[in-house]
């Protein structure tokens, strides 16, 4: 049953800020307040993970959900016996916190796990040096079926829709893996991962426009388009923070791999470019904002999947201007600040009024170009073969499973962007690893205790506040014999039973997460079963970790 959507950062964030306790964990008396026994913490890590790596991987690789018996398994959509995910939480995720954890207690094991995850990922890496959402470790013939039967059929989930045969920016699946081979390489300069690693980089630099943006997928495939509509994943993608993704992961490859005292001249040159290019794709005014795409020739707002208008993005330009508040503290640059006022004044314009205002609901989603008129967005039929998507300008019966409205935070960008002004520039840039000698900054120790970035660097990125010493006791009480944490799998999806029918079923299918019985989109049961998570995984050995305190 697939997890709810949920991004890299927002896992690791929530890692770092809640406490996840699995649902079988007996309740522990106020005063087992002791510190852990490091001996029984570290069982605990061994026994979780060999689960992991002996019962649940295939071929090293990881999905993000499993029944106990593993008759049924999800990532973003129920996978085949021989897939794994590159999509987080998947394969690289627990790449990750497997090199976590041999960092914290210095066991073989938990290496050679991490190579397993990532040799999983190299021996599916695109030959341009990117990722897919998914590999088939039966090859790639089974991975078209996999396509052409659930991907196809998931009504909502429009990116599954056709095989592309290239790689994607989109949900950090390709930064994720290629910073695990950095990682990996850099842990003890293994060569093995030094050609795939380069391969990697090569993606990065090789897909980026000369303006400075990155398309969704590469290398471009002729027509990629679905539904009647053009193909969009060239466009400059913003959605899902694929440029913020690709500057973090080419820092850390400029410090990491810098030999005396100097970086790779192409890295940081597409480094500088890949900040730029949100600057060149602000709109004039008066609509001085983004939206999740851009033409690449025009840098105009551009249109993607079908709950995507072509529009300007609240969300987006908020994001944006976060970014280049961030671009300034890297650089003192004074042109990532110049226009943000401006933009700031356009998200106060367009917010949500009352009624419609309501706490999380600051913004409409999107703006339409040339007037600031919101649209939201709805759907009818029941299926992918008979339903469609729409916007207008009803803010009523909306579709649930992506937001016409988003909280979007201007006061505290307007503050942010107000204390960097006032700073010297000397000041707003300490720390900058663009400011620091090439090679003088190492990677973060850890990368699955919180959701690390580049302001990390040489320190060990652990989370601001250590859990409480009882939460070790509840994690490992409620690791069970096999040596998993059973989790209340909370959504599920329908199997795969043929092609959807152009006949519409009976039903109200506007505001669910799923259709009728032929869509294989997951959605949100009454009925959840206990199974394996891979992100509570990540989340509970994050505590184990934190709870030994090396």
């Amino acid at each position: 049953m697939p997890a709810p959507s949920m991004n890299r950062r927002a896992l690791l964030a929530a890692g770092a800020a809640a406490t996840f306790v699995a649902a079988s964990a007996p309740a522990l008396p106020v005063g087992a307040q002791a510190s852990p026994d490091r001996a029984a913490v570290l069982d605990a890590m061994k026994r979780a993970a060999r689960f992991m790596r002996e019962e649940a991987a295939v071929e090293g690789g990881y999905v993000w959900q499993y029944l106990p018996d593993f008759s049924r398994r999800w990532g973003e959509l129920e996978a085949a016996p021989t897939m794994i995910w590159v999509q987080p939480p998947g394969t690289a995720t627990v790449g990750h916190l497997f090199l976590d954890a041999y960092h914290a207690t210095g066991d073989d094991f938990y290496y050679e796990a991490a190579k397993s995850a990532a040799d999983a990922l190299v021996k599916g890496q695109h030959p341009a040096g990117g990722w897919n959402y998914v590999i088939d470790t039966a090859g790639e013939a089974s991975l078209k079926r996999w396509y052409e039967t659930v991907g196809k059929n998931a009504w909502r989930l429009e990116e599954f829709h056709r095989y592309y045969g290239n790689a994607t920016f989109d949900d950090a699946g390709t930064a994720e893996a290629s910073q695990l081979l950095l990682r990996l390489y850099l842990e003890k300069r293994d060569r093995a991962y030094l050609a795939p690693l380069n391969k990697a980089i090569a993606f990065v630099l090789d897909s980026q426009y000369p303006n400075g943006g990155w398309p969704q997928r590469y290398p471009f495939v002729q027509g990629g388009g679905v539904h009647g509509h053009a193909d969009y994943t060239p466009y400059i993608t913003f959605n899902d923070d694929v440029a913020g993704e690709n500057l973090e992961f080419l820092i850390y490859a400029w410090h990491g791999l810098a030999k005396n005292g100097r970086g790779d001249a192409r890295i940081l040159d597409a480094i500088h470019r890949g900040m730029d290019i949100f600057v060149k794709t602000q709109q004039p005014q008066p609509q001085p904002a983004w939206g999740l795409q851009h033409f690449p020739d025009t840098l105009k707002p551009a249109g993607a999947r079908t709950i995507e208008p072509q529009a300007f993005a609240t969300h987006a330009t908020g994001t944006n201007i976060k970014s280049m508040l961030g671009f300034y503290r890297l650089t003192g640059d004074l042109k990532f600040l110049a226009r943000l006022p401006e933009a700031m004044d356009w998200l106060d314009q367009v917010a949500a009024k009352p009624p419609l205002n309501t706490p999380g609901r600051t913004h409409p989603t999107f703006i339409l170009e040339g007037a600031n008129t919101p649209v939201y967005i709805h759907r009818r039929g029941s299926n992918v073969a008979n339903g469609q998507y729409y916007a207008d300008d009803n803010p009523a019966n909306l579709i649930v499973h992506y937001g016409s409205f988003r909280n979007v935070d201007t006061p505290a960008l307007r503050a942010e962007y107000a204390r960097l002004a006032a700073l010297p520039v000397d000041e707003a840039t300490r720390g900058s690893p663009l400011k620091a000698r090439p090679g003088s900054l190492h990677l973060p120790k850890y990368f699955t205790l919180q959701d690390v970035d580049v302001w990390d660097m040489s320190s060990e990125a652990r989370r601001p506040t250590r859990p409480h010493a009882a939460r070790a006791a509840e994690v490992m009480a409620g690791l069970n014999a096999r040596g998993y944490w059973p989790t209340p799998l909370t959504t599920t999806s329908n199997p795969y039973r043929g092609d959807s029918p152009m006949t519409v079923t009976g039903g109200e299918y506007q505001m669910t997460r799923v259709g009728d019985l032929w869509d294989t989109s997951p959605y949100n049961t009454d009925f959840p079963v206990e199974g394996v998570s891979t992100s509570v995984f990540v989340r509970n050995m994050g505590d184990l970790i934190e709870a030994l305190g090396t």
